[in-house]
């Protein structure tokens, strides 16, 4: 590709988001908990593992029932992490080592103690209507008493809870302290859009969108139609989820029109990026747009629950049914097992060749760069209610949010001087930063090869992806720039065909032999070749 077409794409297409967890990555002022002081120290570090943007998780004020994605203040910051001004000063730090910063925003529910959800509860009940009235979602008891309908929360039971002072249930996808906002409220909308607004205007490059599937609800409250228990499978970590079909609580086909709604909203800025979650129905719910609608990008669950290079192969056949759709990729985030567990130890560096090899713009949650495994947590440990509620059948998120290692011979390994919010793991030392700074072959090392690799090559950047006819391995291209990958992400061995023969870039892991066209790929080993 021409330095001038090069150059004349987004910035964001290509490009590699860093996810921070705040709260877990490092304390700088000793209480125990991640916060914006912190963070600023540690950007140096973030800069020269050579990504473009960094993405964090909510930073607003909240009761933490779900850990920061039930907001009671759009306005502020969370005081755990700091003041405004402390956010301030960590943008312009950002931004003078060149480095984009993107908010974690949660517009389709709010906490129960915002302010809205207040002004919808506790109107005027004498009046036929007040302000904020239906802001939320509510919905009369069917004639028994019983909820409207059959929709199922993510976290377990019916996703309506009844409120005494309006004689009405409200509808919550997750916990019940997570009222649905009412999209199709008009002045509700609105104040959403404009919590985009103030951030853009405050210096953030763009938003990850928290399930950006469900901002809108079937108005005549449909149940949702049930999933025959032969064909549910299993669960990765709501078995609620995977009961039903959400075509009604969520996921509508006018979902799609909300979405690009959102980004020409964010687009009114120029050079921000907006890019969303999507957790279910994805074809439906527009997680695969085509280019110029809905938001600029996408991710889903398949990548994160993925534990073979079957499943990894199968999300790339879909994605390439959307070719004009601009992905973003994840193997891990805040939400889920992490990489080198589900796939195995010796995992991490073929992981980190996949995920910089592959087209879209890629996303690395902390600590991935460092081969860091999930981390085992005792129930009393645990501060996520969804590990609460189903330990020991599942343990929670808690075991990909413990605190980031930075000295493996500092008291809880750097992240604090006081006490943390969650265990530092204990595998996680060796790990440390301080340890693989020092090694040449380390994770840390390897991944920022990759990292560079993938910006001084366009092919990786924003090229073409076309997969290879058998196994995990696929070309990209961009003008006359053709890279082969091909990876064997598990413990065995595996061959493939190239369509040609390939000269090595030196980027591959693991054990590799290419004889022509033949490549053979070692235990957990990954292959990059110019054609």
């Amino acid at each position: 590709m021409p330095a001038s077409a090069a150059s004349a794409q987004p910035w964001w297409r290509g490009a590699s988001v860093y996810q921070v967890y705040v709260r877990s990555f490092c304390d700088g002022n000793g209480d125990g908990q991640g916060d914006f002081a912190g963070l600023a120290a540690k950007l140096d570090y973030i800069a020269a593992l050579g990504v473009d943007a960094i993405w964090l998780s909510p930073i607003h004020p909240s009761p933490n029932r779900d850990w920061g994605y039930d907001v009671s203040d759009y306005d502020g910051v969370h005081p755990d992490y700091g003041t405004l001004q402390d956010f301030a000063a960590l943008v312009k730090a950002a931004h003078d080592r060149g480095l984009k910063l993107l908010l974690d925003e949660v517009l389709a529910h709010t906490s129960d103690e915002h302010a809205w959800f207040a002004a919808s509860r506790d109107g005027d009940h004498d009046k036929r209507d007040w302000p904020k009235k239906d802001w939320y979602v509510w919905a009369d008891p069917r004639a028994d008493g019983t909820v409207p309908n059959n929709w199922l929360s993510v976290f377990g039971g019916p996703a309506w809870s009844y409120q005494p002072a309006r004689r009405q249930y409200y509808h919550h996808k997750f916990l019940r302290q997570q009222p649905k906002l009412n999209w199709t409220q008009p002045k509700a909308r609105e104040a959403a859009l404009a919590v985009l607004d103030s951030w853009l205007e405050r210096g953030a490059d763009g938003f990850r969108l928290d399930v950006a599937n469900a901002f809108l609800h079937d108005t005549r409250l449909r149940d949702n139609p049930a999933i025959p228990a032969a064909e549910r499978g299993e669960a990765e970590w709501s078995a609620a989820a995977n009961m039903q079909r959400h075509v009604h609580d969520s996921n509508l086909e006018e979902n799609k029109a909300v979405l690009d709604v959102i980004r020409r909203r964010v687009e009114a800025f120029d050079g921000r990026f907006v890019f969303g979650e999507f957790s279910e129905e994805f074809e439906r719910s527009g997680c695969y747009l085509p280019p110029d609608t809905g938001l600029h990008g996408g991710y889903n669950f398949a990548l994160l629950h993925a534990r073979d290079a079957a499943a990894i192969r199968a999300h790339l056949e879909t994605l390439a049914r959307f070719p004009g759709h601009w992905p973003c990729i994840a193997f891990s985030n805040h939400d889920v097992v992490r990489t080198v567990t589900r796939f195995g130890d010796g995992s991490a560096k073929v992981m980190l060749a996949l995920l910089a090899s592959l087209r879209g713009t890629i996303l690395l949650y902390q600590g991935e760069e460092l081969g860091l495994p999930e981390v085992e947590l005792r129930r009393d440990q645990l501060r996520d209610p969804v590990g609460d509620l189903y330990y020991p059948l599942f343990k929670g998120r808690d075991g990909c949010r413990t605190p980031m290692p930075w000295d493996a011979d500092a008291p809880h390994l750097g992240f604090t001087t006081g006490d943390p919010w969650l265990p530092a793991g204990a595998a996680h030392g060796p790990l440390a930063v301080s340890r693989q700074e020092a090694n040449p072959h380390s994770s840390l090392a390897y991944a920022r090869r990759l990292l560079a690799a993938r910006k001084s090559h366009p092919a990786l950047r924003t090229g073409t992806q076309t997969l290879l006819a058998q196994g995990l391995g696929f070309v990209r291209q961009a003008g006359d720039e053709r890279i082969v990958c091909a990876f064997n992400p598990g413990p065995g061995e595996t061959r493939l065909t190239l369509p040609e023969p390939a000269r090595d870039l030196g980027l591959g892991t693991g054990p590799v032999r290419l004889d022509g066209t033949s490549l053979t790929l070692g235990p957990f080993s990954g292959f990059l070749g110019l054609l």
